[in-house]
């Protein structure tokens, strides 16, 4: 194989696996955001909450990441209950979201970005795994098992809310509820306790997204603000609410930072990243999958 016909498909794949990451963070602003018209600006501290948590429990105790991720969605599933709990009775049912909610979302970014700054301080942190330095070679092509794990477990995740949002009468009521709410009503349905619901499901996302983040590179409290337009893009470029769009936006964009980076420079990778997402809006507003 030539030397740039292997860096062009190494950059492929290390785009791909990278894109599995970026759907793992950016499914639960889909919910959030797409499904239910919370704006949750700070799901990118959570993704950082989750990271320093599965830091923790590995530096400490020897624990896997991933492993302690999923264990403890249940409480990163609560916070999220806590969390819209307060921004209903707060902003929602006043009808003060659109605006004052942003903010209470901004405040709850940067409160969660002290916390851990005060407590881990600013250094950067990873956590260690059997596979962290392992890099597989196929026919010339680098699989790094860092990105190879969370890829597949990324795609599980995906996978499995986009099944359960179809096939289960409450996924149903969360893809309905903000689109006709006096119907749900109507059915019997609390919208305010479906959108908790799902609002908290979206939130332990988050913490299994942290865990992945923390395996791929090092973390330190404010680097989930470079996250924050990432996913939204996603979301967007996906289509909003759409499960499957978010994958395919997240691979897309994945791909194209990866070969830009790889044939033009690191600097240029956000840029044509942002750039791709402006151009496929040009010609579908409603991204990939929207309707």
């Amino acid at each position: 194989m030539e030397a740039s016909t292997e860096l062009f498909i190494n950059a492929i794949v290390a785009g791909l696996l990278l894109g599995g990451f970026y759907a793992a963070v950016s499914v639960g602003i889909s919910i959030s955001f797409g499904m239910l018209d919370v704006v949750n600006i700070a799901h990118p501290a959570f993704i950082i909450l989750g990271s320093y948590i599965a830091y923790t429990a590995n530096a400490r105790f020897g624990f896997v990441p991933i492993v302690t991720s999923v264990v403890l969605s249940p409480l990163f599933f609560a916070l999220g209950l806590l969390l819209y709990r307060i921004y209903y009775l707060c902003f929602e049912k006043r009808g003060q979201e659109s605006l004052r909610g942003l903010a209470f979302f901004f405040g709850v970014l940067f409160i969660t970005e002290v916390t851990l700054v005060l407590v881990f301080g600013v250094d950067y942190v990873q956590a260690r795994t059997p596979y962290t330095d392992v890099t597989e070679r196929f026919a010339g092509i680098d699989f790094p098992l860092r990105l190879v794990v969370p890829f597949f477990v990324s795609l599980a995740m995906v996978i499995g809310l986009q099944f359960f949002l179809t096939h289960t009468f409450f996924g149903r009521a969360v893809l309905a509820v903000a689109q006709d709410q006096l119907a749900l009503r109507l059915m019997g349905v609390d919208p305010v306790r479906v959108k908790g619901l799902a609002f908290a499901l979206s939130i332990a996302t988050a913490g299994v997204a942290g865990a992945l983040l923390i395996v791929i590179l090092p973390v330190q409290p404010s680097i989930g603000r470079e996250y924050i337009g990432l996913v939204f893009a996603v979301c967007v470029l996906g289509g909003m609410g759409s499960i499957w769009g978010t994958l395919v936006g997240a691979l897309v964009l994945g791909t194209a930072e990866s070969f830009t980076a790889t044939f033009f420079g690191p600097s240029w990778a956000p840029a044509v990243s942002f750039g791709l997402l402006l151009a496929t809006l040009a010609f579908r507003p409603s991204g990939l999958f929207g309707r």
